[in-house]
């Protein structure tokens, strides 16, 4: 099956609304996403810096130099916090943010703040002289593939793949999500968008998904994790992990309006099978590219928020490949004829 290939490209449709052109992020206009994907085999230190699998993915809302000026309205809401996203409280407090939102590896927060430090430096002289910003940095653990003991990403990754954004989403195990596992399944990035029906507007989800076990998916309604025989190694023994969803829009909303629409992101991993496990980090930041505020329709923008991230997960799920990791581990890939063939026959496939 090629790739590049969606679920949607297969017939599968899901929820009601129609997705944007690029059925991502980058339909809400001015966003862009761009990725360093670190993969290496080195010896263990101090003679290399053994196994990588793991990257940096930047998702830039407007461009970057004028971000301390113009800051976005933004909102930000956890549905189990433990997980880290730098310059939340910033949110919380302010309502708005000032850099582009920049997605790792637990242990390499540090080094992609370093990195987001430079390049807002580089994109505004005044940053660090007159005035400082908060970057916002999320993580998930990929250290069941990844060797974590070491830090495998520099900070001048995160400025590549501030260098690297354009209006195109590459899915799967890229970037941030190289490491990343989704239900025991490779996991990774993935992006969705919906246009609200009547209003016209346009709600674009990323995901870094890497949460839940085999049993717990579901596509469409479907008991997928169930119904597939076991094809793959898995991640690790518990099924805690994280997600970090990224939900942008042109609705002219307030800060505080943004954080309801955040919330919703969690109902759309519900839809795919998440309960939220104990050990796992959801955390939902929502912004709006709108340089206005006024009165909007909130439940198809709930809808299409919803639907979106669903979407995304599954798309995450979907475009990404099997990956060999540290100590032999071995993730594979959802089994795309087997799922579809599921689909069929519970009459989700469009004909």
């Amino acid at each position: 099956m090629e790739a590049s290939r969606s679920l949607r490209d297969e017939g599968a449709r899901i929820g009601e609304l129609e997705p944007g052109p690029a059925n991502s992020i980058v339909d809400v206009a001015g966003v862009r996403v761009g990725h360093v994907t670190v993969r290496r085999d080195e010896p263990e230190p101090p003679a290399g810096r053994g196994v990588a699998r793991t990257g940096v993915t930047a998702i830039v809302p407007a461009d970057p130099a004028t971000l301390r000026t113009s800051p976005l309205r933004a909102g930000v809401t956890a549905l189990n916090g433990a997980g880290e996203l730098t310059g939340s409280l910033h949110v919380a407090e302010w309502g708005v943010f000032q850099t582009p939102v920049y997605l790792t590896s637990t242990m390499a927060v540090g080094r992609v703040y370093d990195g987001a430090v430079a390049a807002a430096v580089a994109a505004d002289p005044v940053v660090g002289v007159d005035a400082v910003v908060i970057p916002m940095v999320g993580e998930c653990d990929d250290s069941w593939l990844n060797d974590a003991r070491t830090v495998q990403v520099d900070a001048a990754d995160a400025v590549g793949a501030l260098a690297d954004a354009s209006p195109h989403v590459v899915q799967g195990a890229v970037g941030a999500g190289t490491g990343m596992i989704c239900f025991d399944w490779k996991g990774g990035i993935g992006s969705a968008s919906r246009r609200t029906a009547g209003t016209g507007h346009t709600v674009g989800v990323l995901v870094l998904a890497n949460f839940g076990s085999r049993e717990e998916l579901r596509v469409d309604g479907v008991p997928v994790g169930r119904l597939l025989e076991a094809g793959s190694d898995g991640g690790p023994p518990t099924p805690a992990g994280s997600c970090i969803a990224v939900v942008a829009t042109d609705a002219p909303l307030t800060s505080a309006d943004l954080t309801r629409v955040a919330r919703r992101a969690g109902l759309g991993l519900a839809r795919t099978g998440s309960t939220a496990h104990h050990g796992s980090g959801e955390i939902f930041l929502a912004f709006s590219t709108s340089p206005s505020v006024a009165e909007v329709e909130f439940d198809p923008l709930f809808t299409a928020t919803v639907e979106a991230t669903e979407e995304a997960v599954l798309n995450a799920l979907w475009h990404a490949e099997r990956t060999d990791g540290r100590d032999g581990r071995v993730v594979e890939a959802l089994p795309h004829d087997e799922v579809l063939e599921l689909l069929r026959t519970h009459g989700r496939l469009e004909s």
